[in-house]
């Protein structure tokens, strides 16, 4: 089973997996996990979102492929934002990792005390 044959399953109501196995190993790990962003969004969002990154965000060509206008393309976008988490690619870092970085001599200490003062 693939994630939009779950998606098409669950019909867009939340899910957790409960288990998973590593292929390659044959490990199995029971837990709750929380399917990605992208695997909750309905098929067609997905199939959509897959569009947009090939077409590396170029909105004319969501137009050509998709036949359908500027606006519409650009509200979907927005729909399926409204969906998803922002990450943080480059978040602060927190007291432990500049005190493990301090402990390591990649930073002096006037440094760590800069970074836990703009991390406030």
């Amino acid at each position: 089973m693939d994630w939009q044959e779950l998606t098409d399953l669950t019909r867009g109501q939340p899910f957790v997996v409960e288990r998973v196995r590593i292929v390659s190993s044959g490990v199995a790990i029971e837990a709750r996990f929380e399917p990605p962003q992208l695997a909750q969004l309905s098929v067609d969002d997905q199939v959509f979102v897959t569009a947009f990154v090939r077409s590396h965000g170029s909105i004319k060509e969501m137009e050509r492929v998709f036949g359908v206008s500027y606006p519409t393309v650009k509200a979907r976008l927005n729909r399926i934002a409204e969906q998803l988490d922002f990450v943080d690619t480059d978040p602060a870092p927190t007291g432990a990792d500049v005190v493990d970085r301090l402990r390591r001599g990649e930073i002096s200490v006037q440094e760590a005390l800069a970074e836990l003062e703009r991390s406030r």
